[in-house]
């Protein structure tokens, strides 16, 4: 008996120290700069919101059902802040469908009116795949 458990404990020994791989798909993300000029905001409700939409081809409808979008926007300083944000008074959010994404403004207060970026702002969109 005590033979048996001499070549036993090193076998259990080494099926112990087995170590059991993971391997994971790394999933590539692309980011798109975007300049958005001060056109291209409009209005439908005399100054209380404005609008702009950036053509966005890379979000197809399979990309729009399985993949996120994040988006960025700088007003010239290189410092980006994530949308949805809340900056001097003004909501800025988005949605995305496909080929396009729309910016909206609003005022933090109702019914307030606002005024859209008098300059050219850029976003920085980063397209994010996904699979499930």
């Amino acid at each position: 008996m005590k033979l048996y458990l001499t070549l036993l404990v090193p076998l259990l020994f080494l099926f112990a120290s087995c170590q059991k791989n993971q391997y994971v798909d790394v999933v590539e993300n692309r980011t798109i700069i975007v300049n958005i000029p001060a056109s291209s905001w409009s209005t439908k409700n005399l100054g209380k919101n404005y609008f702009a939409t950036i053509d966005m081809p890379e979000i197809t409808n399979e990309f729009n059902e399985r993949g996120g979008v994040l988006v960025y926007l700088t007003f010239g300083n290189r410092t980006y802040e994530k949308l949805p944000q809340v900056s001097n008074g003004v909501s800025y959010r988005f949605t995305s469908s496909p080929g396009r994404i729309d910016l909206e403004l609003e005022s933090s207060d109702p019914g307030t009116t606002i005024t859209p970026p008098g300059q050219t702002i850029t976003a920085k969109i980063i397209l994010v795949e996904s699979q499930f």
